[in-house]
């Protein structure tokens, strides 16, 4: 089980600045490492939090078995652009998974790719607790092999 100390008030509120800050930003979610939803922006009901969980499951997986097999590193962030939005996935320190969705002719992908990044560069004001996945939570693993940095 992930366990995490912050308060739905205080995340949503920095989910919701997130989406004020970027013309275009439909909605931001944050899931933990094992794809729970932490919270969301406002407007983000738990059904759409459940369907994006399912859809950043199989997008991390991809993007995951790529590092590997270009020796490139660490996963920190997938663009997925279709023809009407943009959805930004980016892994925080922490373990956890921010998602975005940028949509309309005037949205402003490059203004919300700096905006992503800053979120997740300063994660630890909204998410103070590192997390890992339940999986890890056996008797002597820290779990920092699985976590996505």
């Amino acid at each position: 089980m992930t366990h995490a100390v912050v308060t739905g008030d205080s995340l949503t509120g920095a989910l919701d600045r997130l989406v004020d800050r970027v013309r275009g930003a439909e909605f931001a979610v944050v899931l933990s490492p094992d794809g729970l939803p932490l919270g969301g922006s406002r407007h983000v009901e738990a059904r759409l939090a459940e369907q994006i969980s399912g859809v950043v499951a199989g997008l991390l997986a991809l993007g995951l078995a790529a590092t590997r097999t270009c020796d490139a590193g660490g996963l920190r962030q997938i663009v997925v652009q279709m023809s009407r939005a943009f959805l930004f996935v980016a892994t925080i320190r922490n373990g956890t998974i921010l998602t975005v969705r940028i949509a309309g002719d005037d949205a402003e992908v490059g203004d919300m790719a700096y905006e992503v990044a800053l979120f997740v560069g300063q994660a630890e004001r909204h998410l103070p607790v590192s997390l890992e996945p339940a999986s890890a939570a056996r008797s002597g693993d820290s779990g920092a092999h699985l976590r996505h940095r």
